[in-house]
């Protein structure tokens, strides 16, 4: 059996407003919370028991998936009280495995949506013999992660976490969040104390001579950490771009979840999904957006890749365009947002108040 550990604990602060009532991996892309989607990817992959790394607004998971029978998974819950890092996270849910110290175990950043074969991952790491397996992917600009160059047999050479030179970019190759740890691996890292897997326990395994070996995959693969990359990823859950079982509904041009009302004369494309209890007044056009449940859009308004929060309301002609709007805020009519700007939770902005073009 292979276990795995998803590390869902971070406070998400690069998407907020969206975490402010909600986890990030709560989050909904496509229909159902982001972590849906990496849970039932792990069942895909012959994965039976998932530890849930948890920390901030640590309540909220237990209520959505139980103990994880409904998913055919035996899930447990980890919480740390004071923010461990991602070894110390790691280290803290190792308690709740039951692998032996050979053993592969699956870790997982609870940011990322990947079309990785885990499984595959997991069978390359056992006959390599490695210590730690890291998935690795290829980016044009590398300076915003961690940079791991290997050898062509894809052994690790070395660690450089967000280069601040050129020189310090010696491949293109970057962390991609997800790994195979051999179990007792796990159990040499530090309790009880911050410890960065990629500052401090990879580096130390280098130092050591352990074996790391670094899998380059081309798939997709997304870091979900900005709301403009997070509302992406789930148009692509809904286009079929890339899959996941826990999509509720055929690939297509909008999800339209139950409850919904969309009036005849609406237009919906590019991925979006219509929350339950969502609202499409006539005449409006939503595009690659998420509207989340009790969601409003009034006649004739324009909302396109961007996120619109429970409850929220957009007026009447206004334009969104690569924007968020908070749970319960209200966008009055003839506004126009653009370029990442985000409105906070319970906001009110009054009729045609904000503008980046000149009126007609």
């Amino acid at each position: 059996m292979t276990e795995a550990v998803l590390l869902v604990g971070g406070r998400g602060t690069r998407l907020r407003p969206l975490t402010v009532n909600t986890p990030k991996p709560m989050v909904p892309a496509a229909g159902v919370p982001f972590l849906a989607h990496q849970l039932a990817r792990l069942k895909a992959a012959g994965v039976e028991h998932v530890v849930l790394a948890t920390s901030y607004l640590a309540e909220v998971f237990e209520p959505y998936f139980g103990n994880g029978a409904a998913l055919g998974l035996r899930l447990t819950y980890v919480t740390e009280r004071e923010p461990l890092g991602t070894g110390g996270a790691i280290r803290s849910a190792a308690t709740a495995l039951t692998s032996g110290p050979a053993d592969p175990v699956l870790v997982l950043n609870g940011d990322i949506l990947t079309g990785l074969d885990t499984a595959d991952l997991v069978r390359r790491h056992e006959a390599a013999g490695a210590a730690v397996t890291l998935h690795l992917t290829r980016v044009e600009d590398p300076r915003a992660f961690g940079l791991v160059p290997t050898d062509a047999s894809g052994r690790v050479l070395a660690f450089t976490e967000k280069p601040t030179s050129p020189e310090e970019i010696v491949t293109d190759q970057i962390n991609a969040g997800c790994y195979v740890f051999r179990r007792d691996v796990i159990d040499a890292i530090p309790a009880g104390r911050p410890v960065s897997v990629e500052r401090e326990t990879f580096p130390g395994l280098l130092a050591d001579g352990a074996h790391l070996l670094g899998v380059v995959d081309r798939t997709y693969w997304l870091d979900l950490g900005r709301p403009d990359s997070f509302v992406q990823a789930s148009a692509d859950l809904v286009r079929g771009v890339v899959t996941s079982p826990a999509v509720p509904g055929p690939p297509g041009e909008a999800l339209v979840l139950p409850g919904a009302q969309v009036a005849d004369g609406a237009k919906l494309g590019g991925g979006t999904v219509v929350g339950a209890g969502a609202v499409v007044d006539a005449d409006a056009v939503v595009e690659g957006s998420i509207l989340l449940d009790g969601a409003r859009v009034e006649a004739g308004a324009w909302v396109g890749h961007s996120l619109v929060g429970a409850g929220a309301r957009v007026g009447a002609r206004t334009v969104l365009d690569g924007a968020v709007v908070g749970d319960g805020a209200v966008v009055g009519a003839d506004n126009e947002l653009r370029n990442g700007v985000r409105v906070w939770c319970d906001t009110r902005l009054p009729d045609a108040s904000v503008r980046f073009s000149a009126d007609c």
